[in-house]
Order: C-alpha cells, then sequence, then structure tokens
C-alpha cells in the first residue's frame, strides 16, 4: 500500500486555474478584455443521429412535465372544491344549485316591477 500522508513543507499539486478559466465578476476595474468560460460551446455542430436522439429525449422530457403540470393543477382542483364543500357543508360552488332560490312574496305577482324583481334575481 502506498502512504497516504504527505509532508507539509513539499508544494502540492494544484490545478493551476489561469485567469481565462474564471467567470467574469463585476470588477469595477473592467478593462473590457474577453473572458473565457470553463464550458463554452461546441464548434461543430453534433451529427444528426445525435441531434435526433437530443430531441427525442427533450420531446419525452416535455411530455413528463406537461402530464405532471395537468395532473397537478387537476388534484388541487379536487382538493380545493372537497375542501370548500367541508368548510361550506354543501356544494361551493354557486351555479350547481340543488333548487332554484324562493322567490319573495313581500311584492304582489300583479305588479309591473316584479319583473324586474324577476330579472335582477336571474343574475
Amino acid at each position: 500500500m502506498t502512504d497516504h500522508h504527505q509532508d507539509p513543507n513539499k508544494p502540492q499539486d494544484l490545478p493551476s486555474s489561469s485567469s481565462s478559466d474564471k467567470i467574469p465578476s463585476n470588477d469595477a476595474n473592467f478593462s473590457g478584455q474577453k473572458f473565457r468560460y470553463p464550458n463554452p460551446p461546441e464548434t461543430t455542430n453534433p451529427d444528426p443521429a445525435t441531434l435526433r436522439e437530443q430531441w427525442r429525449f427533450a420531446i419525452r422530457q416535455y411530455s413528463k412535465w406537461y402530464s405532471h403540470a395537468w395532473g397537478t393543477a387537476i388534484l388541487a382542483g379536487v382538493s380545493f372544491f372537497a375542501l370548500g364543500w367541508i368548510i361550506k357543508g354543501s356544494n361551493p360552488l354557486p351555479s350547481f344549485h340543488d333548487k332554484p332560490p324562493e322567490p319573495s312574496t313581500s311584492s304582489s305577482s300583479s305588479s309591473p316591477s316584479s319583473s324586474t324583481d324577476d330579472a335582477k334575481e336571474a343574475r
């Protein structure tokens, strides 16, 4: 086996990081020089088989995320509907009444204003 202990006085071989590998920072003394990023883009386009494979992978990923988003939205909608039903004790949607509201008996049905009252109640 090899000895894993190192002499503290011996200089260590650290990977040298040149100024071309650094990501630019917001220094006040920026001189307008170009920085080289550690992961530059490819210089040539990949072959068609690789592009096809990457495209298919991207479509699969998008489809998965899209279906997960719809599933989450539907689950959230059902959950909030159930929560509203539990809190209210009945159907929380006002558009789905079991029976129509009772007409008010304060005004007589022969008065001309009853038709306008009915129109207001229908809204």
